[in-house]
């Protein structure tokens, strides 16, 4: 299979997806999200990133963000997963024991690969925003954006919190 090539060179924003391994709905419990979430608002804080918007839905991740320096797009994605991974597998070994033993506990909760977006313009980045945050529409878990706990859409339509800083990178 051919790698894609990630480009991260320049300050851009990088629309990211990742799913969870062969689509396991490892995502759908409401704690299982707050994972996902909590992860990636600590390390983005910790590497002085941006979070634009994301979704968290049961099977995949969709995030938009951005960082000061370049070359930290794998790193970041790297700890998000790795994070992210130990936790649910606790989480699920402790809470979910019915569905824990029918996983082979040597399964990854995620596909080893994610696809990165560059986006080089507002226009773009609002783009990608509406199409995650209409995600749970389209997939039937919600009637409007805002209904979905688990995205960035509240923020911007209602300004409510979502569980971590939602803003703009300077000069987008």
């Amino acid at each position: 299979m051919k790698r894609r090539k990630v480009y991260d060179e320049e300050k851009h924003c990088h629309f990211v997806t990742f799913s969870c391994f062969k689509r396991r709905k490892y995502l759908s419990p409401d704690r299982a999200k707050q994972i996902v979430i909590g992860h990636l608002g600590s390390i983005l804080t910790h590497e002085n990133g941006i979070c634009l918007g994301f979704v968290i839905m049961p099977d995949h991740v969709h995030a938009l963000i951005w960082f000061p320096e370049t070359n930290q797009l794998s790193p970041f994605m790297n700890q998000w997963k790795s994070q992210s991974s130990r936790q649910l597998k606790d989480l699920f070994r402790e809470n979910y024991q019915n569905y824990w033993m029918h996983m082979d506990a040597s399964d990854p909760i995620w596909q080893p690969r994610y696809y990165g977006f560059n986006v080089w313009s507002r226009e773009k980045a609002e783009e990608k925003l509406e199409y995650m945050h209409l995600n749970p529409v389209r997939a039937g878990l919600t009637q409007r954006t805002t209904e979905w706990r688990w995205s960035s859409a509240r923020w911007y339509v209602e300004q409510k919190p979502v569980g971590l800083p939602i803003r703009w990178p300077p000069g987008l």
